[in-house]
């Protein structure tokens, strides 16, 4: 399959795949700008449901809004579980609606989102948001590329090999980027810039187990190749 016609994730779905996988966020309502760490889920329907910040200024706020409601925005970044240059791999912002929910919770009721990378910035509509459903690898990713990368000498070096001649020329050293159902992202990292390059899966992967199964597809596929004198070994 070539580059051209590798799937990707579409902007809604890497949007929820973002949410799915963020342990942390940024509100800002009023003016008033918060750090949550660890405090908030995500339903279904991509609303979020946050504890309410200790300091209570937006419960406050909240008591006297018209209609119960403030305007509001969260910020999300998605960066990478791995030592590569830039790694911030995309920032997610959502506009919407913040609302209280009994004493201890707020909601947040999302209206649209922009989705923001090395390729530019998507808009997501809260239609295509709501029927966006997170990657199967999602909340699994982080562990997934760690564990790769720990053994890079014996499954990203390997890997590597499977990239074109041309992508390998004066690159210092290959990570593991990114890793959904349908495949596996390598930075190639040159002095002063880099290039991403995806190695699709046989088959979209429904559940971490099978990504595994598929990465194990790959590596045969790449040890059954010359080894390139291109691309470093190491890390």
């Amino acid at each position: 399959m070539s580059a051209a016609t590798c799937p990707e994730p579409t902007p809604a779905e890497r949007a929820r795949s973002v949410l799915s996988a963020a342990g942390s966020l940024t509100l800002t309502a009023q003016g008033h700008r918060v750090e949550l760490i660890g405090l908030h889920t995500v339903d279904a329907a991509a609303r979020l449901l946050l504890h309410n910040p200790p300091d209570g200024h937006l419960a406050a706020e909240l008591a006297v809004a018209p209609h119960g409601a403030l305007t509001a925005l969260v910020e999300l970044t998605d960066i990478a579980p791995v030592a590569v240059r830039r790694r911030v791999r995309a920032r997610l912002a959502l506009g919407g609606r913040l609302t209280a929910l009994g004493p201890k919770a707020l909601v947040f009721n999302p209206v649209r989102a922009v989705l923001t990378d090395d390729e530019g910035s998507a808009v997501v509509g809260l239609d295509e948001l709501t029927l966006a459903a997170p990657d199967p690898l999602a909340t699994h990713e982080a562990e997934m590329l760690a564990r790769l990368d720990a053994a890079h000498a014996h499954t990203v070096a390997p890997l590597a090999r499977l990239l074109p001649a041309r992508q390998q020329l004066r690159a210092t050293a290959v990570r593991p980027l990114r890793l959904d159902r349908h495949g596996l992202v390598l930075r190639l990292e040159r002095p002063g810039s880099h290039q991403d390059t995806r190695l699709p899966f046989a088959a979209p992967a429904t559940h971490p187990g099978e990504a595994v199964r598929q990465i194990h597809a790959l590596l045969a596929e790449a040890t059954a190749r010359p080894r390139s004198r291109r691309l470093p070994t190491g890390s």
